[in-house]
Protein backbone atom coordinates (compact mmCIF):
# COMPACT_ATOMS: atom_id res chain seq x y z
CA UNK A 1 0.00 0.00 0.00
CA UNK A 2 2.68 2.48 0.93
CA UNK A 3 4.33 1.97 -2.58
CA UNK A 4 1.18 2.66 -4.45
CA UNK A 5 1.15 5.45 -2.22
CA UNK A 6 4.16 6.43 -3.13
CA UNK A 7 3.89 6.24 -7.37
CA UNK A 8 0.30 8.05 -7.19
CA UNK A 9 1.08 10.85 -4.92
CA UNK A 10 1.76 12.89 -7.93
CA UNK A 11 -1.83 12.57 -9.07
CA UNK A 12 -3.31 14.37 -6.36
CA UNK A 13 -5.13 17.50 -8.08
CA UNK A 14 -5.83 21.42 -6.68
CA UNK A 15 -9.29 21.37 -3.92
CA UNK A 16 -11.75 24.09 -5.48
CA UNK A 17 -13.46 26.00 -3.13
CA UNK A 18 -16.86 26.44 -4.63
CA UNK A 19 -19.82 24.80 -3.98
CA UNK A 20 -23.53 25.61 -4.73
CA UNK A 21 -26.22 23.68 -5.56
CA UNK A 22 -28.17 22.80 -9.10
CA UNK A 23 -31.15 22.43 -10.36
CA UNK A 24 -32.19 20.54 -13.72
CA UNK A 25 -32.90 24.30 -15.09
CA UNK A 26 -29.98 25.41 -14.30
CA UNK A 27 -27.98 23.28 -16.94
CA UNK A 28 -25.28 25.46 -19.02
CA UNK A 29 -25.16 28.48 -16.45
CA UNK A 30 -21.78 29.72 -15.04
CA UNK A 31 -22.89 31.86 -12.71
CA UNK A 32 -21.66 30.34 -9.43
CA UNK A 33 -18.03 29.94 -10.53
CA UNK A 34 -16.68 31.72 -7.16
CA UNK A 35 -14.55 34.19 -6.49
CA UNK A 36 -11.79 34.97 -8.92
CA UNK A 37 -8.88 34.06 -6.04
CA UNK A 38 -10.46 30.55 -5.64
CA UNK A 39 -11.07 30.30 -9.46
CA UNK A 40 -7.71 31.57 -9.89
CA UNK A 41 -6.16 31.56 -13.57
CA UNK A 42 -9.64 30.07 -14.82
CA UNK A 43 -11.19 33.63 -13.47
CA UNK A 44 -8.31 35.51 -14.67
CA UNK A 45 -7.90 34.57 -18.01
CA UNK A 46 -11.69 34.29 -19.12
CA UNK A 47 -14.63 35.89 -17.66
CA UNK A 48 -18.03 33.16 -16.98
CA UNK A 49 -19.60 34.98 -20.68
CA UNK A 50 -16.31 33.44 -22.38
CA UNK A 51 -16.46 30.12 -20.06
CA UNK A 52 -20.33 29.40 -20.80
CA UNK A 53 -20.69 26.99 -23.65
CA UNK A 54 -22.88 27.14 -26.96
CA UNK A 55 -25.44 24.62 -28.53
CA UNK A 56 -23.34 24.98 -31.96
CA UNK A 57 -20.20 24.08 -30.17
CA UNK A 58 -22.65 20.22 -29.17
CA UNK A 59 -22.52 19.38 -33.17
CA UNK A 60 -19.91 17.18 -34.64
CA UNK A 61 -19.58 18.65 -37.85
CA UNK A 62 -17.69 16.68 -41.14
CA UNK A 63 -13.99 18.55 -40.81
CA UNK A 64 -11.38 18.13 -43.82
CA UNK A 65 -8.95 20.08 -41.48
CA UNK A 66 -5.45 18.29 -40.81
CA UNK A 67 -3.79 18.55 -37.46
CA UNK A 68 -0.40 19.43 -37.60
CA UNK A 69 1.92 16.03 -36.73
CA UNK A 70 4.71 17.17 -37.24
CA UNK A 71 4.63 20.31 -34.83
CA UNK A 72 3.49 17.54 -32.57
CA UNK A 73 6.06 14.45 -33.19
CA UNK A 74 8.51 17.80 -32.62
CA UNK A 75 7.09 18.95 -28.90
CA UNK A 76 9.41 17.94 -26.20
CA UNK A 77 8.76 15.55 -23.48
CA UNK A 78 9.89 14.41 -20.55
CA UNK A 79 11.46 10.97 -20.77
CA UNK A 80 8.62 9.11 -19.15
CA UNK A 81 9.35 6.70 -16.22
CA UNK A 82 7.60 3.41 -16.95
CA UNK A 83 4.68 1.87 -14.35
CA UNK A 84 6.07 -0.74 -12.34
CA UNK A 85 4.53 -4.17 -12.19
CA UNK A 86 2.07 -4.22 -9.48
CA UNK A 87 0.00 -1.24 -11.63
CA UNK A 88 0.02 -2.48 -14.39
CA UNK A 89 -3.33 -3.60 -15.88
CA UNK A 90 -6.93 -1.97 -16.85
CA UNK A 91 -7.71 -0.06 -13.43
CA UNK A 92 -11.72 -0.54 -12.91
CA UNK A 93 -12.00 0.72 -9.21
CA UNK A 94 -10.18 1.58 -6.27
CA UNK A 95 -10.67 -0.14 -2.84
CA UNK A 96 -11.01 2.34 -0.17
CA UNK A 97 -10.65 2.40 3.25
CA UNK A 98 -13.70 1.82 5.75
CA UNK A 99 -15.78 4.92 5.66
CA UNK A 100 -13.96 6.81 2.99
CA UNK A 101 -16.95 7.60 0.12
CA UNK A 102 -15.15 8.73 -2.67
CA UNK A 103 -16.54 8.50 -5.67
CA UNK A 104 -14.73 9.17 -9.47
CA UNK A 105 -16.64 10.91 -12.96
CA UNK A 106 -14.82 10.52 -15.98
CA UNK A 107 -15.87 12.35 -19.21
CA UNK A 108 -14.23 10.89 -22.46
CA UNK A 109 -13.47 13.67 -25.07
CA UNK A 110 -12.69 11.74 -28.09
CA UNK A 111 -12.58 12.56 -31.68
CA UNK A 112 -11.27 10.53 -34.85
CA UNK A 113 -9.42 11.34 -38.03
CA UNK A 114 -12.22 12.38 -40.42
CA UNK A 115 -15.01 14.27 -38.05
CA UNK A 116 -14.62 16.87 -35.44
CA UNK A 117 -16.60 16.17 -31.66
CA UNK A 118 -17.92 18.49 -30.33
CA UNK A 119 -17.70 19.96 -26.72
CA UNK A 120 -20.65 19.83 -24.11
CA UNK A 121 -20.83 22.71 -22.30
CA UNK A 122 -23.97 22.00 -20.78
CA UNK A 123 -21.98 19.31 -18.52
CA UNK A 124 -18.69 20.92 -18.20
CA UNK A 125 -20.75 24.13 -16.86
CA UNK A 126 -22.75 21.80 -14.26
CA UNK A 127 -19.18 20.16 -13.01
CA UNK A 128 -18.17 24.21 -12.16
CA UNK A 129 -21.79 25.12 -10.40
CA UNK A 130 -22.08 22.11 -8.87
CA UNK A 131 -18.21 22.44 -7.27
CA UNK A 132 -17.68 18.77 -8.91
CA UNK A 133 -14.14 17.58 -9.53
CA UNK A 134 -13.79 15.37 -12.77
CA UNK A 135 -11.74 13.81 -15.03
CA UNK A 136 -11.55 14.10 -18.62
CA UNK A 137 -10.00 11.58 -21.30
CA UNK A 138 -8.86 13.81 -23.89
CA UNK A 139 -8.21 12.83 -27.51
CA UNK A 140 -5.36 14.71 -28.61
CA UNK A 141 -7.27 15.45 -32.15
CA UNK A 142 -9.98 16.98 -29.55
CA UNK A 143 -7.25 18.78 -27.77
CA UNK A 144 -5.85 20.20 -30.89
CA UNK A 145 -9.07 21.29 -32.81
CA UNK A 146 -10.73 22.72 -29.14
CA UNK A 147 -7.68 24.92 -28.27
CA UNK A 148 -9.35 27.40 -26.21
CA UNK A 149 -12.04 24.84 -24.54
CA UNK A 150 -9.03 22.25 -23.64
CA UNK A 151 -6.80 25.29 -22.22
CA UNK A 152 -9.81 26.46 -19.86
CA UNK A 153 -10.11 22.79 -18.66
CA UNK A 154 -6.00 22.41 -18.37
CA UNK A 155 -6.52 25.60 -16.12
CA UNK A 156 -9.34 24.57 -13.88
CA UNK A 157 -8.27 23.56 -10.19
CA UNK A 158 -11.00 21.03 -10.41
CA UNK A 159 -10.30 19.30 -13.00
CA UNK A 160 -7.56 16.56 -14.69
CA UNK A 161 -6.39 15.92 -18.10
CA UNK A 162 -5.71 11.77 -18.92
CA UNK A 163 -5.22 10.35 -22.73
CA UNK A 164 -7.49 9.16 -24.82
CA UNK A 165 -5.68 8.19 -28.06
CA UNK A 166 -4.40 10.59 -31.07
CA UNK A 167 -7.25 9.46 -32.96
CA UNK A 168 -9.68 7.52 -31.51
CA UNK A 169 -7.99 3.97 -33.32
CA UNK A 170 -8.82 0.48 -31.58
CA UNK A 171 -5.61 -0.11 -29.97
CA UNK A 172 -5.66 -3.54 -30.15
CA UNK A 173 -5.61 -3.30 -33.83
CA UNK A 174 -2.47 -0.82 -34.08
CA UNK A 175 0.75 -1.27 -34.77
CA UNK A 176 3.75 -0.69 -32.31
CA UNK A 177 4.40 2.33 -34.09
CA UNK A 178 0.95 3.02 -34.30
CA UNK A 179 0.50 2.69 -30.58
CA UNK A 180 3.63 4.84 -30.04
CA UNK A 181 2.17 7.43 -31.72
CA UNK A 182 -1.49 7.52 -30.36
CA UNK A 183 -0.54 7.84 -27.10
CA UNK A 184 3.00 10.35 -26.97
CA UNK A 185 1.46 12.27 -30.07
CA UNK A 186 -1.58 12.67 -27.38
CA UNK A 187 0.71 14.05 -24.66
CA UNK A 188 2.43 16.23 -27.40
CA UNK A 189 -1.05 17.88 -27.76
CA UNK A 190 -1.62 18.30 -24.24
CA UNK A 191 1.70 19.70 -23.62
CA UNK A 192 1.22 22.03 -26.56
CA UNK A 193 -2.25 23.40 -24.66
CA UNK A 194 -0.71 24.02 -21.63
CA UNK A 195 2.27 25.88 -22.96
CA UNK A 196 -0.16 28.19 -25.02
CA UNK A 197 -1.91 28.54 -21.72
CA UNK A 198 0.73 29.46 -19.48
CA UNK A 199 2.10 31.71 -22.72
CA UNK A 200 -1.01 34.01 -21.90
CA UNK A 201 -0.28 37.59 -19.94
CA UNK A 202 -2.89 36.33 -17.83
CA UNK A 203 -1.54 33.36 -16.56
CA UNK A 204 2.18 34.25 -15.41
CA UNK A 205 1.61 36.29 -12.41
CA UNK A 206 0.91 34.03 -10.12
CA UNK A 207 2.25 31.39 -12.56
CA UNK A 208 -0.87 28.87 -12.59
CA UNK A 209 -0.15 25.66 -10.29
CA UNK A 210 -1.15 23.06 -13.26
CA UNK A 211 -1.02 19.56 -14.39
CA UNK A 212 2.62 18.65 -15.81
CA UNK A 213 2.11 16.08 -18.02
CA UNK A 214 -0.76 13.00 -18.39
CA UNK A 215 -0.51 9.82 -16.26
CA UNK A 216 -3.57 8.59 -16.77
CA UNK A 217 -4.95 7.16 -20.13
CA UNK A 218 -7.91 5.39 -21.57
CA UNK A 219 -8.44 3.01 -23.87
CA UNK A 220 -10.41 4.48 -27.22
CA UNK A 221 -13.86 1.56 -27.04
CA UNK A 222 -12.86 0.51 -23.99
CA UNK A 223 -10.53 -2.22 -25.56
CA UNK A 224 -6.85 -3.51 -25.31
CA UNK A 225 -4.77 -6.66 -25.83
CA UNK A 226 -1.22 -7.33 -23.98
CA UNK A 227 0.38 -4.91 -26.22
CA UNK A 228 -1.05 -2.47 -25.57
CA UNK A 229 -1.41 -2.14 -22.28
CA UNK A 230 2.72 -2.84 -21.91
CA UNK A 231 3.06 0.12 -24.22
CA UNK A 232 0.87 2.44 -21.94
CA UNK A 233 2.56 1.16 -19.04
CA UNK A 234 6.06 1.88 -20.69
CA UNK A 235 4.83 5.42 -21.77
CA UNK A 236 4.37 5.99 -17.68
CA UNK A 237 0.75 6.15 -17.77
CA UNK A 238 -1.83 4.73 -15.71
CA UNK A 239 -4.23 2.16 -17.81
CA UNK A 240 -7.93 3.52 -16.80
CA UNK A 241 -10.93 1.57 -17.31
CA UNK A 242 -14.16 2.12 -15.31
CA UNK A 243 -17.36 0.03 -13.35
CA UNK A 244 -19.97 2.09 -13.93
CA UNK A 245 -20.93 2.32 -17.45
CA UNK A 246 -23.48 5.57 -17.69
CA UNK A 247 -25.11 4.86 -21.13
CA UNK A 248 -25.04 8.56 -22.30
CA UNK A 249 -24.91 8.00 -25.96
CA UNK A 250 -27.73 5.86 -26.63
CA UNK A 251 -30.41 7.66 -27.42
CA UNK A 252 -32.81 5.17 -26.16
CA UNK A 253 -32.05 5.82 -22.77
CA UNK A 254 -33.53 8.56 -20.73
CA UNK A 255 -32.04 11.34 -18.43
CA UNK A 256 -33.76 9.85 -15.53
CA UNK A 257 -32.90 6.50 -16.31
CA UNK A 258 -28.95 7.15 -16.91
CA UNK A 259 -28.85 8.67 -13.41
CA UNK A 260 -31.18 5.57 -12.08
CA UNK A 261 -28.13 3.77 -13.18
CA UNK A 262 -25.36 5.79 -11.53
CA UNK A 263 -27.50 5.71 -8.05
CA UNK A 264 -27.96 2.25 -7.47
CA UNK A 265 -24.32 1.08 -8.92
CA UNK A 266 -22.68 3.63 -7.11
CA UNK A 267 -19.82 2.58 -4.61
CA UNK A 268 -16.88 3.84 -2.49
CA UNK A 269 -14.40 4.20 -5.36
CA UNK A 270 -16.32 3.82 -8.17
CA UNK A 271 -15.29 5.34 -11.70
CA UNK A 272 -18.24 6.47 -13.95
CA UNK A 273 -17.75 6.63 -17.61
CA UNK A 274 -19.72 9.19 -19.38
CA UNK A 275 -19.01 11.70 -22.82
CA UNK A 276 -18.82 15.23 -22.61
CA UNK A 277 -17.71 15.70 -26.50
CA UNK A 278 -21.32 16.05 -27.61
CA UNK A 279 -21.99 12.55 -28.54
CA UNK A 280 -23.21 11.80 -24.78
CA UNK A 281 -27.25 11.82 -24.89
CA UNK A 282 -28.61 13.80 -22.38
CA UNK A 283 -25.68 13.34 -20.07
CA UNK A 284 -26.08 16.53 -18.38
CA UNK A 285 -29.94 15.78 -17.34
CA UNK A 286 -28.90 12.85 -15.94
CA UNK A 287 -25.45 14.33 -13.65
CA UNK A 288 -28.20 17.82 -12.10
CA UNK A 289 -30.28 14.81 -10.99
CA UNK A 290 -27.46 12.44 -9.81
CA UNK A 291 -25.45 14.52 -8.27
CA UNK A 292 -27.24 15.87 -5.47
CA UNK A 293 -28.37 12.59 -4.19
CA UNK A 294 -25.07 11.35 -4.48
CA UNK A 295 -23.95 13.65 -2.46
CA UNK A 296 -27.02 13.80 0.25
CA UNK A 297 -25.45 10.02 0.50
CA UNK A 298 -22.33 11.55 1.63
CA UNK A 299 -20.26 10.72 -1.66
CA UNK A 300 -17.23 13.34 -2.33
CA UNK A 301 -16.05 13.30 -5.67
CA UNK A 302 -12.54 13.32 -6.54
CA UNK A 303 -10.56 13.03 -9.59
CA UNK A 304 -9.36 9.92 -10.59
CA UNK A 305 -5.97 10.51 -9.38
CA UNK A 306 -6.87 11.49 -6.36
CA UNK A 307 -8.96 8.55 -5.70
CA UNK A 308 -6.20 6.14 -7.01
CA UNK A 309 -3.96 7.83 -4.08
CA UNK A 310 -6.42 7.21 -1.51
CA UNK A 311 -6.71 3.44 -1.88
CA UNK A 312 -5.92 -0.08 -3.72
CA UNK A 313 -6.32 0.19 -7.55
CA UNK A 314 -8.71 -2.87 -8.45
CA UNK A 315 -6.78 -4.24 -11.95
CA UNK A 316 -7.77 -6.54 -14.97
CA UNK A 317 -5.75 -7.84 -16.98
CA UNK A 318 -7.70 -7.34 -20.10
CA UNK A 319 -10.19 -4.64 -20.73
CA UNK A 320 -14.25 -4.64 -20.79
CA UNK A 321 -17.31 -2.63 -20.83
CA UNK A 322 -19.16 -4.43 -17.83
CA UNK A 323 -17.90 -7.80 -17.44
CA UNK A 324 -14.84 -10.09 -19.48
CA UNK A 325 -15.35 -10.51 -22.98
CA UNK A 326 -18.13 -8.17 -23.88
CA UNK A 327 -16.53 -5.58 -25.66
CA UNK A 328 -15.59 -8.45 -28.56
CA UNK A 329 -19.23 -8.89 -29.25
CA UNK A 330 -19.68 -4.94 -29.20
CA UNK A 331 -17.82 -4.36 -31.15
CA UNK A 332 -18.88 -7.13 -34.30
CA UNK A 333 -22.02 -5.62 -33.86
CA UNK A 334 -21.01 -1.92 -34.23
CA UNK A 335 -19.19 -3.14 -37.11
CA UNK A 336 -22.26 -4.72 -38.88
CA UNK A 337 -23.88 -1.19 -37.45
CA UNK A 338 -21.61 1.63 -38.56
CA UNK A 339 -22.31 4.42 -37.18
CA UNK A 340 -23.14 7.73 -39.09
CA UNK A 341 -19.53 9.14 -38.65
CA UNK A 342 -17.96 5.96 -39.93
CA UNK A 343 -16.37 4.96 -37.03
CA UNK A 344 -16.97 2.11 -34.37
CA UNK A 345 -18.52 2.65 -31.28
CA UNK A 346 -17.88 0.32 -28.19
CA UNK A 347 -21.05 2.42 -26.38
CA UNK A 348 -23.47 2.30 -30.00
CA UNK A 349 -22.51 5.95 -30.58
CA UNK A 350 -19.60 7.96 -29.37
Amino acid sequence: MALIRAVLSGLRALAVFCVSTAHAEDIGSTENLGPAEDAGVLARCWTSEALAGSKAELKAPPSATRFDLKALRTEALPDPEPVSEELRGSIRSVDLPDGEKLIALTFDLCESGGRRAGYDYRVVDLLRKEGVKATFFAGGKWLESHPERAQQLIADPNFEIGGHGLRHRDFTKASKATLSDEIRLTEAAYARAKSALKARACATDPAPDIQTRMTLMRFPYGRCNAKALTAVAEAGQLAVQWDIVSGDPDPRISAKTMANTILTKAHPGAIVVAHANGRGRRTAEALALALPKLKSQGYEFVTVGELLAAGKPVIAETCYLSRPGDNRARVARAKRRKTKNGSLSTFRQR
